[in-house]
């Protein structure tokens, strides 16, 4: 069954990590998106939409989505969101974007969610999700709001009435909607809030010359992504082992040097976002698990410079519990030597607890 032209889209996909850029651009591409750009980071991005911008060139359409991550060193994706959003040299406010982040927590996906996301992808994500994420953008784009503080898709996924502090609509006499600019122009001066119903130009574009929303994202696609996925598994093996190395490196400079120990957790604590992200994806869970606790012992609280010599040796055991899991090529839940992994790491947390 004939699915959406997916060839036709342009995307720019934002990632500071070289594998899991890969990752995404080798799932887009068995997808046939079209053109698939790339950026290292929020500022890379920026200085692309610009130039695309500028150039205007023929046969070269503007970017129609932009897929993430959210945390990344220089600008972040929070930042390159707030740009996209409210710069005037942005070149479409309006524009799709999915944010990823192995950050889920509420207050992270609230403070997002605020600055105009249009869809938030969990790590570790799955093609299936990818796909998801891709077709509600093309299919369901919400609304944008303009209020005093505010510009994105709205808030609300529901038309459901909302009470007491999440309150967030005017009395709706005092909203004006915007179909066309030449409709903005007709505005009422007194309006205390914009809500855009502007064409749904990304569904527009993949219906174009035989396009078909009966078959959605064609699934013989997703399974050729799939495959894909499964065919980057030894370099996934490869990547972690990498940052092992990397995370070696770094408590041994901080066993070393205490007075600057703290800075090596930082190090570690980016690498151990990056480990928590995709374990799942790989068939290596384990790795999403070592990698989130990795994560939550690392983050020092802001000033914090003192790191003590129990907490190196709590990070150890997380450093040798990744590498043990890799060795052994232990997946799934990885039976009697996962339990066995997970159960040494458990103790080693109740000792720096003090239990």
């Amino acid at each position: 069954m004939a699915g959406y032209r997916l060839d036709r889209l342009s995307i720019l996909l934002v990632e500071d990590s070289e594998f899991i850029r890969n990752l995404l651009f080798s799932v887009l591409r068995s997808m046939e998106v079209g053109h698939i750009h790339t950026a290292r980071d929020g500022a890379e991005a920026i200085e692309f939409l610009k130039s695309r911008a500028r150039l205007g060139m023929p046969g070269q359409g503007p970017v129609d989505l932009i897929i993430s991550d959210l945390i990344m060193p220089n600008m972040d994706g929070a930042m390159l969101l707030r740009w996209v959003r409210r710069h005037e040299e942005s070149p479409d406010r309006f524009m799709p974007f999915i944010m990823i982040s192995g950050a889920v927590d509420r207050d992270r996906v609230a403070a997002i969610r605020d600055l105009g996301v249009s869809e938030f992808l969990a790590k570790p994500f799955t093609v299936r999700a990818i796909a998801t994420h891709l077709q509600a953008a093309i299919e369901n784009p919400r609304p944008f709001i303009y209020t005093q503080d505010y510009f994105g898709p709205d808030r609300r996924r529901t038309d459901q009435p909302i009470s007491g502090e999440d309150q967030r609509s005017p009395d709706k006499s005092k909203i004006a909607v915007v179909y066309t600019a030449r409709s903005l122009r007709s505005a009422p001066a007194d309006a205390r809030a914009w809500m855009f119903r502007l064409p749904n130009r990304l569904k527009d574009k993949v219906l174009a010359f035989g396009g078909s929303t009966a078959g959605g994202i064609d699934p013989e696609l997703l399974k050729a992504a799939e495959m894909q996925v499964k065919q980057m598994a030894d370099d996934y093996a490869d990547w972690v082992r990498s940052y092992v190395t990397q995370l070696q490196a770094s408590h041994k400079q901080a066993v070393e040097d205490p007075p600057k120990a703290f800075l090596q957790l930082g190090e570690m604590n980016q690498v151990a976002h990056e480990l928590r992200g995709q374990g799942a994806t790989f068939g290596y869970p384990l790795i999403t698990t070592f990698g989130r606790s990795l994560h939550e012992y690392t983050t020092l609280e802001r000033d914090v410079t003192d790191v003590s010599p129990e907490l190196l040796e709590l990070i150890k055991a997380h450093i040798d519990g990744i590498r043990a899991v890799m060795a052994e090529k232990v997946k799934g839940d990885g039976g009697a030597i996962g339990k066995e992994l997970v159960r040494m790491l458990n103790l080693a947390v109740k000792k720096y607890k003090g239990g």
